[in-house]
């Protein structure tokens, strides 16, 4: 992974070339100050003054600075995100202003997934200098914890199965002195029969699991985090379209969202007792896989008739909405890759958020927006509730009217989760189809940094 900290610097008046942020409205005032050689060069270069203009500007002898036109608020991580890639290897600073959030999609803007290819030459590191150290420490955490996320999502499905999952787990236990449980196996099947089901096609090395990790003082408020850990899904057999499954190695990107939380809250030693919880499976097609119509057994002890086998995420998070209860935790995270219907309704960028607490509510979207990773709340509207009635069991997993596809899989997970327990549920994309300035096309955490800045305005 990309070695955040030694991109952001704190500035000690060590050498540095300037990057001038200009807005588009003060260009025009701003060119009238420049001699007449520079408005000749940025004639020819083309800069007009318009949002995304930028250029390098000639000073005294042989040095030069950066000129960038931006219409960004000045709290949006991605106002200098264009430069890393514009600007060759060098140290820089801000010509006036703090660097403050615009040091995140500074890092961001230099992440790099280079697994199954030789490294690009894309010449050495941008360094930025902070003339406030202060922010530093947190601006890398929160960088290196969204690169997590985007590592994860974008190794393919052959080198991230459950168990690698489980190690990713381990290794995050390692370096906070956290203890992890796994149940697999027999115990498994007794214990968490949704994740058995859903989870048992698969080849033996890829067999399903439950991952825990627990961490912090047992004295400090409990919570939990939860993420789908779905491997791969062919979508069972209620096979997926070659289409539909193109994409599914990014179907653990729930998990990746926990872990990478987790990591922030650990990193940051937020003072609460963490409790993460990971179902990692692969929903494959075997002999012994689940079947439509199969009535499965639960944890908490629902019968759930299963009507579609590519609605298995939400089977796998039942089971582990339901550990997590049994500790009875102040409040409870999950982060799934859960449904198609809440990108057709708000596309990749805005996960569909689903809260039973008003006050956990408006704190994430307040959340959201201060960081600039934005959030929408849809209902628990308990009038489809209805659509989850089973004429055999006590509920079913999957509506056949095609109606409210996110807000009947969100009611799915709460007849798992304990009346009075604060919840949240996101339904998360987890993947960028398009570039953009500081966000690659690939694995991206969507939620993550508004969940994150929740916790440390609630726990701190």
């Amino acid at each position: 992974m990309t070695d955040f900290a030694a991109l952001l610097q704190p500035d000690r008046g060590q050498p540095a070339r300037t990057i001038e942020v200009i807005h588009p409205d003060a260009y025009a005032d701003w060119l009238k100050t420049q001699p007449k050689r520079i408005r000749a060069l940025l004639d020819a270069q083309k800069v007009t003054g318009k949002a995304g203009d930028k250029a390098i500007l000639p000073s005294e002898g042989e040095e030069w600075s950066a000129l960038l036109v931006c219409d960004e608020e000045l709290s949006s991580p991605w106002r200098i995100a264009s430069q890393p890639g514009f600007l060759p290897e060098g140290t820089y600073r801000l010509k006036s202003g703090e660097v403050g959030a615009a040091g995140l999609g500074w890092l961001l803007a230099q992440y790099r997934f280079e697994r199954y290819v030789k490294p690009d030459k894309h010449g050495g590191p941008r360094i930025l200098l902070s003339s406030d150290p202060a922010t530093i420490d947190e601006t890398v955490r929160q960088a290196t914890a969204t690169a997590l996320v985007r590592d994860l999502v974008n190794t393919g499905s052959s080198d991230m199965g459950p168990a690698d999952l489980e190690a990713e787990a381990d290794k995050l236990a390692k370096k906070h002195q956290a203890t992890t449980h796994v149940t697999r196996g027999d115990a498994l099947a007794k214990g968490y029969p949704m994740i058995d089901a859903v989870g048992r096609a698969a080849a033996k090395h890829r067999a399903p699991r439950l991952i825990e990790l627990e961490w912090g003082n047992p004295k400090h408020p409990r919570i939990a985090v939860i993420g789908k850990g779905v491997c791969f899904d062919s979508g069972g057999l209620d096979i997926k379209p070659a289409s539909g499954m193109r994409l599914m190695k990014k179907d653990m990107g729930g998990a990746a969202h926990a872990l990478a939380l987790a990591g922030l809250i650990m990193d940051a030693r937020l003072p609460v007792r963490l409790h993460l919880l990971i179902p990692a499976v692969e929903n494959a097609i075997s002999a012994d896989a689940f079947r439509p119509g199969d009535v499965l057994q639960t944890r908490k002890g629902l019968t759930v008739e299963n009507t579609n086998t590519d609605a298995e995420g939400r089977l796998v998070l039942g089971d582990a909405l339901t550990r997590a209860g049994e500790d009875k935790h102040e409040l409870v995270i999950d982060f799934a890759t859960l449904t198609g219907a809440a990108r057709v309704a708000l596309g990749p960028d805005l996960p569909a958020t689903f809260v039973n607490d008003e006050a956990l509510a408006s704190d994430l979207l307040a959340a959201g927006t201060a960081t600039y990773d934005p959030l929408w709340r849809l209902p628990l509207w308990d009038g489809y509730d209805d659509y989850l009635k089973s004429d055999i069991a006590d509920l079913i997993n999957a509506p056949d009217n095609g109606y409210a596809g996110a807000v009947t899989a969100a009611l799915f997970l709460r007849r798992f989760v304990p009346e009075s327990t604060p919840w949240v549920h996101f339904d998360t994309f987890a993947w960028r189809p398009t570039t953009k300035n500081g966000r690659p096309k690939g694995g991206e955490a969507y939620g993550l940094r508004a969940a994150w800045a929740m916790l440390k305005q609630r726990f701190s």
